[in-house]
């Protein structure tokens, strides 16, 4: 009985296949361990809440300091809160007010 052998493999189909098989065991760890990979999936999420709950708080101080814009707007400055901002900035009072001091 005749035994069949596999044909000898060349030096240079070996290596060819070597190379292939390090390229994919590269990808393959990179798509599991790389910046956007299988296991900073959870860390990306994490920062993905951090982050909306920082753009909630961002735009409500936005609409604030527009609001507080609008009311300084010099066609129309609301004067109750340009009374406001004249006795805190340049510490001046109506001979009539009493100040109170409050602690900062």
């Amino acid at each position: 009985m005749r035994s069949h052998r596999a044909p000898p493999r060349l030096p240079r189909e070996t290596l060819t296949q070597s190379l292939a098989l390090a390229a994919l065991l590269t990808l393959g760890g990179w798509a599991i361990v790389g910046p956007s990979g299988l296991l900073a999936w959870s860390e990306n999420s994490r920062l993905l809440g951090e982050r909306k709950a920082e753009l909630v708080q961002l735009a409500a101080r936005r609409d604030e300091l527009r609001n507080r814009v609008d009311l300084l707007d010099p066609r129309h400055a609301d004067p109750d809160l340009v009374g406001e901002l004249l006795r805190r900035d340049l510490n001046v009072a109506h001979p009539d007010e009493i100040v109170i001091a409050r602690p900062r």
